[in-house]
């Protein structure tokens, strides 16, 4: 082979991606959290979207705190907090049985209209699939049940596993140690733009489904791709 030949093809190798092996998603880019927002509208007519916007801005922000200050308690205690703390900020009156039948629609989450032929379609392409989540393996494994999504995805990838929320690096090394994979191998698919920035800054192959349409977060990390659903998700991963 010729010299200039050869660097011509050595050129190309070194450019060419490393193919997508495996997809780790967040759990909300699959699952639709708008019903539980339906059952605090009808808790609390008129003031439901209230609420339910205090009440995941707050979740996250335990994330968060938790975090950084090495104080972990699962999602779903979070999730609890987050609700008692949105209710009172907001003056409702939040009984034991409203508080269970909000709480109790985590575990009943159905998927986004596109997610269960997506998500086969890559499965059938011979990508593995897996949550990387903040979600209690409980709460993934209960949506998986009630989405009518067995046999899809690999172990779940609980935050719990390693004691750290999202967007700490810990929490993204989990695809990594129990995929045992290249980060480069490994398909991110967020559902928030926060996630978005923290899972291309750990190093992944990104992608950002904005389903609520928001714009990008300024964090200096951009995802590689952006689209509407996990349809766009297919040819991100699978597009030669």
């Amino acid at each position: 082979m010729k010299r200039r030949t050869f660097l011509g093809v050595a050129a190309a190798a070194a450019a060419r991606k490393p193919a997508i092996r495996a997809v780790a998603l967040d759990a909300l880019t699959v699952f639709d959290l708008r019903p539980i927002s339906v059952i605090a509208e009808e808790l609390f007519p008129g003031r439901g979207a209230e609420l339910s916007n205090l009440w995941r801005t707050r979740q996250f922000e335990y994330t968060w705190l938790r975090t950084l200050a090495g104080a972990y308690a699962d999602f779903l205690s979070v999730t609890d907090d987050a609700l008692v703390f949105a209710a009172r900020a907001l003056k409702l009156d939040l009984t034991g049985e409203h508080r269970r039948r909000l709480m109790d629609g985590w575990f009943r989450l159905r998927p986004w209209p596109d997610a269960p032929a997506a998500l086969k379609e890559l499965k059938a392409a011979g990508v593995r699939l897996a949550f990387l989540s903040n979600f209690t393996i409980a709460m993934l494994a209960a949506s998986v049940r009630t989405s009518g999504l067995p046999d899809v995805f690999e172990p779940h990838l609980s935050t719990d596993l390693v004691r750290a929320f999202k967007p700490d690096p810990r929490a993204y090394r989990m695809a990594v140690d129990r995929l045992k994979l290249h980060r480069e191998e490994i398909a991110f698919v967020a559902f928030a733009g926060w996630d978005a920035a923290g899972a291309k800054a750990f190093g992944f192959p990104t992608f950002w489904i904005n389903r609520m349409n928001l714009p990008a977060e300024e964090l200096g990390s951009a995802p590689d791709a952006t689209g509407a659903d996990l349809h766009d998700v297919v040819r991100f991963v699978t597009a030669p």
